[in-house]
């Protein structure tokens, strides 16, 4: 497809049981950097679980290829890049071409892809159901939502990439830069001083006006669930995984990685607990968009 002047690609993924003219729910899932569409198919497997609970899965590819793809997620004074963008066009493509619940529209993604995730639930706030950031959930200045958007969110406490008390890990410090000059901070926006992750989820928490502080539950033994208590249909989860990796939890391809990336629990999957989130989470009628973009 085109988008902003460019060509873009994704990949479609859809349950054979689809029958146009029947709504089905949409979750668009995001790629990491140096990771691109193909790798991240086989590492969040989001499209062959859709087969079974009848979702189509988009994974789009970023800007550049291979090792040297990543998305625009920087602050432009505005929460606007060119990825930003095709986001909207690519949901917009969706929607021509099948038969979309546009009730039940959803953001997945890993990382560099986690970071644009953020971004998405601050622009496009009226058409994404809910969100749902593994291993780099962003808290970005001046995000605008028009509606507060739930979220669950994915972290391992010895994350080397994305550190779980904030900033870029070493692991990603000690990338070199790419063929442009530049890093991967400098490619995906990436500030020295970002907060941590704990920090930024509390941000959410108080952006969708969730009042107390939050409660925690032990639902493995190295997973807790911290849970906000706020108004209906804007809950904030995250699950803290002790001892995780820069990983997909639940992910045989994070585990077959785990040299790079770290240790994968087993003990959830990140793929049945948000698609469980998700279907609690429609988008209410009354926040549904009224235009689209042609």
């Amino acid at each position: 497809m085109t988008s902003g002047g460019m060509q873009r690609t994704y990949i479609r993924h859809v349950p054979p049981e689809y029958r146009f003219g029947t709504p089905i729910p949409l979750v668009i899932d995001f790629h990491g950097a140096s990771e691109g569409a193909q790798v991240h198919v086989a590492n969040s497997a989001l499209g062959r679980y859709g087969d079974g609970q009848g979702f189509v899965t988009i994974t789009p590819q970023g800007l550049g290829t291979g090792l040297d793809s990543y998305w625009d997620t920087a602050f432009h004074g505005r929460i606007d890049s060119v990825d930003v963008r095709f986001v909207g066009d690519l949901l917009d493509e969706a929607e021509r071409t099948l038969c979309i619940d546009e009730r039940r529209v959803f953001a997945a993604g890993y990382s560099n892809g986690a970071f644009l995730v953020s971004a998405i639930a601050c622009v496009y706030a009226d058409r994404f159901a809910a969100v749902a950031p593994v291993a780099g959930v962003r808290d970005y200045e001046g995000c605008p939502p028009s509606r507060a958007v739930p979220m669950v969110v994915f972290h391992g406490t010895a994350d080397r990439w994305v550190a779980f008390d904030g900033g870029l890990g070493p692991d990603a410090l000690a990338l070199p830069p790419d063929r442009s000059g530049r890093t991967i901070g400098e490619k995906a926006g990436f500030a020295k001083n970002e907060p941590p992750i704990p920090t930024v989820v509390a941000a959410w928490a108080e952006r969708n006006r969730c009042p107390d502080q939050p409660s925690e539950h032990r639902v493995a033994s190295d997973v807790t669930l911290v849970r906000y208590r706020c108004p209906r249909g804007a809950d904030v989860d995250f699950y803290r995984i002790e001892g995780g990796g820069h990983t997909w939890p639940g992910s045989e391809f994070s585990k077959q990685i785990e040299a790079a990336v770290g240790p994968t629990t087993f003990s959830i999957s990140a793929d049945e607990v948000m698609w469980k989130f998700f279907r609690a989470h429609p988008l209410q009628t009354a926040d549904r968009p009224t235009r689209r973009s042609s």
